[in-house]
């Protein structure tokens, strides 16, 4: 499974590339602060999402500390999606919030 670590996504939104970014935490996790340009799926709401997705893209995971993105990641590249990790998760981020 590929991964990506929390410093290189801020580096790379920064930059002004374009991320696909997919939070999956819970509503009240989310509450507390989110990466502005991610889009927000909880985790149990994935698979009853999969038409929001495109096989051709590639979606970076992100949770709280990584496992349940981890997860997420090896269910949709099983499926053939495009699926990144985030490593560390929310506890790894040190960028704005929205």
């Amino acid at each position: 499974m590929n991964s990506i670590s929390a410093n290189e996504v801020k580096d790379r939104l920064e930059a002004g590339e374009t991320l696909f970014l997919v939070d999956v935490r819970e509503d009240y996790e989310v509450q507390h602060g989110k990466i502005p340009e991610a889009i927000h799926i909880p985790m149990g709401e994935i698979p009853s999402k999969l038409d929001l997705f495109n096989r051709e893209m590639e979606y970076i995971f992100i949770c709280k500390a990584g496992v349940r993105s981890e997860n997420v990641c090896e269910y949709l590249t099983e499926l053939g999606y495009k699926a990144i990790n985030m490593e560390g998760g929310m506890m790894a981020w040190e960028g704005e919030l929205d």
